[in-house]
């Protein structure tokens, strides 16, 4: 091992950084030590009552556990971890009420801090600075009178040994502090690690994001891939007929101005629930998201956009539960856009509101022999819509055709 690879640990940041977590734990340690100094005087002194000191001895010993106990100072720990060990902990599950084991791994980690960091800080006012003084003294810097006491391997009248004895003692306290401070780091996460419910929250947190992420997710793939989809074919067919028919390309230019439009309007509701102010979530109001009570709306769009549109609707689509009604009209928006980017000819979309369910079907000839299967995501989209509902989606080839079936259970109150 090299010259530099034993001095590693003495000048590495991370060590000074858990010296200063160390001696935290010796500040925090002082009232402990001020209130066990009097009661040891109380205790012996005569002036005093034997019963009373004991009692106010036990009064004040539960005064000072009660600290070590709260969940705020394991938070406390966990933080000043974290932030000077360098420690991975997770945050404490907020509103999450720890249980004893977990209560008594904070109190024991909370015990060893206040003592190593004592123990530190004992020693950084103490034998640091003469140490500091009799290598200072090695080098030739006029120190002043020094006691003519030999303070342990301090012998003031060898002065080369005390000054070697110097080095020694700082090398010495460098390594312990770098050693206290690595058996902290490795400590901490044992110590102060979540408990098992803890655990199962996190993750339970984790999965609410995932879920609501990957709704955000299909929200803009659906909302933008179809308007992008619309505006490519009104645009192509109007490049088409720009010079032979101006009355269409002008009718293909305000869809996809609509289009757009519409777009603009989801993509800003979907940005919206992503903003977060230091508040919490974005005040400013989002536009509301479509619905089977806007299908007219976005059939006329497809429509317009070229697209042979056959739609037939069965049903009060206005009774139907709001969150039904959304994912419904996603289904048949991504049904409708793939209809316009991989199949030919007429669509035929069958909506159907029979009692306590929806049912959405749409058809249309395929180009080739595949449909659209090639690397989107819609169709996964879709089956996450219907699955996370509780349905059930069909989708795939029906010979030269293409044919998706969902069912959605749609519970609905009965008229009082």
């Amino acid at each position: 091992m090299t010259v530099r690879g034993v001095l590693a640990p003495l000048v590495r940041g991370s060590t000074w950084r858990r010296a200063v977590f160390l001696l935290l734990g010796g500040v925090l340690a002082l009232p402990y030590a001020l209130l066990a100094v009097a009661f040891a005087q109380l205790l012996t002194s005569t002036g005093v009552p034997r019963p009373l000191g004991v009692g106010l001895l036990l009064v004040g010993a539960g005064l000072a556990v009660v600290p070590v106990l709260l969940a705020g100072s394991r938070a406390l720990e966990i933080a000043a971890a974290r932030a000077l060990l360098a420690v991975d902990l997770p945050e404490p599950a907020p509103g999450h009420r720890i249980d004893r084991e977990t209560r008594l791994r904070a109190a024991l980690w909370i015990a060893l801090h206040l003592a190593t960091g004592a123990t530190v800080l004992f020693a950084a006012i103490s034998a640091f600075p003469m140490a500091l003084v009799f290598v200072a003294g090695l080098a030739g810097f006029d120190v002043g009178a020094v006691s003519d006491e030999r303070l342990g391997p301090f012998d003031p009248a060898r002065p080369v040994t005390a000054g070697l004895a110097g080095v020694a003692v700082l090398v010495a306290l460098g390594y312990a502090v770098a050693g206290l401070g690595a058996l902290a780091a490795s400590m901490a996460p044992v110590l102060l690690g979540p408990a098992q419910a803890e655990r199962i929250a996190a993750l339970e947190a984790r999965a609410v994001r995932l879920a609501e992420r990957n709704r955000l997710a299909r929200e803009l793939h659906d909302s933008v891939g179809h308007a992008l989809t619309v505006a490519t074919l009104q645009a192509g067919a109007a490049r088409e007929l720009l010079d032979t028919d101006p009355e269409f390309t002008g009718r293909a230019l305000r869809a996809i101005e609509e289009t757009s439009r519409r777009a603009m309007d989801d993509l800003d509701h979907v940005l919206g629930l992503l903003r977060e102010t230091d508040a919490g979530p974005a005040s400013t109001p989002n536009a509301p998201q479509p619905t089977l009570v806007g299908l007219d709306r976005l059939v006329a769009a497809a429509r317009d956009a070229g697209l042979v549109v056959e739609a037939r609707v069965d049903g009060p689509v206005d009774a139907l539960p709001a969150v039904v009604s959304r994912e419904g009209y996603r289904i048949v928006q991504e049904g409708l856009t793939n209809a316009a980017r991989h199949g030919r000819g007429p669509v035929t979309l069958r909506v159907a509101v029979p009692p306590q369910g929806l049912e959405i079907e749409l058809v249309n000839a395929v180009r080739g022999t595949t449909g659209p299967t090639g690397g989107g995501r819609g169709l996964d989209g879709m089956r996450e819509r219907v699955l996370l509902l509780g349905g059930h989606l069909d989708a795939g080839p029906r010979g030269d055709r293409w044919r998706v079936r969902a069912t959605l259970p749609a519970p609905r109150e009965e008229p009082g």
